[in-house]
């Protein structure tokens, strides 16, 4: 059995989140965090807000994050554009370089043999129609945390959880993943569990 351990949940007012909340909190304490809501406010699209609410949540055994915008942009209507005024800005600023900057920070400030987990999506392995932004962005956060696994310092782990749809989001999701069979988000939690309390490094949890 783990040690009670400090938990920073980014994230943990979103459905992933309070699912997140409700499979760890029986065992560990969890400090929610969120850019409106939560002991805590993170905005992960600032690296100041990350760097700020790291600093106000103390002493953590590890950071999960379930928060992350992308743009649904069908592909035919997308033009080249630099990246501020892309489709494709929100989810590579958002979700990959707001998931990236708290890596780093957190980094620096978790406990020895800390963890680290980011939430990426079934859509990096299954495309859909105006998924491609989606795709990328899920793709870019797997491989991150493979590659940053290698070079965590002081026994810091790093891992992503890619989930399908879950059911309780299939109101705002279902007409973009027809066909697919969602999961219930708990399932979700139970993967954040793994990446938390387990020994693995450098793993995308696939929840499908």
């Amino acid at each position: 059995m783990s040690a009670r351990l400090r938990i920073l949940l980014i994230g943990a007012s979103g459905v992933l989140g309070k699912a997140i909340a409700a499979e760890l909190s029986p065992r560990h304490d969890i400090i929610s965090a969120g850019s409106k809501t939560g002991d805590i406010r993170i905005d992960i699209a600032d690296p100041a807000s990350i760097v700020r609410g790291l600093k106000a949540a103390g002493p953590l055994d590890a950071v999960a994050c379930a928060a992350g915008s992308v743009n649904w942009p069908v592909f035919s209507t997308i033009e080249p554009a630099p990246l501020e005024k892309s489709p494709y800005g929100l989810g590579l600023t958002n979700k990959v370089m707001g998931q990236v900057n708290l890596a780093l920070a957190a980094r620096d400030h978790l406990n020895d043999r800390g963890s680290i987990t980011l939430i990426a999506g079934v859509l990096s392995q299954i495309p859909i129609a105006a998924g491609s932004s989606a795709s990328m962005v899920n793709a870019a956060v797997e491989a991150f945390a493979m590659a940053a696994a290698i070079e965590m310092p002081r026994g810091i782990r790093i891992n992503a959880v890619s989930p399908t749809v879950v059911e309780e989001s299939m109101a705002d999701f279902g007409p973009f993943f027809r066909g697919h069979d969602p999961v219930p988000a708990l399932r979700v939690g139970r993967a954040f569990s793994r990446s938390i309390e387990g020994l693995e490094t450098g793993k995308t949890y696939r929840v499908v």
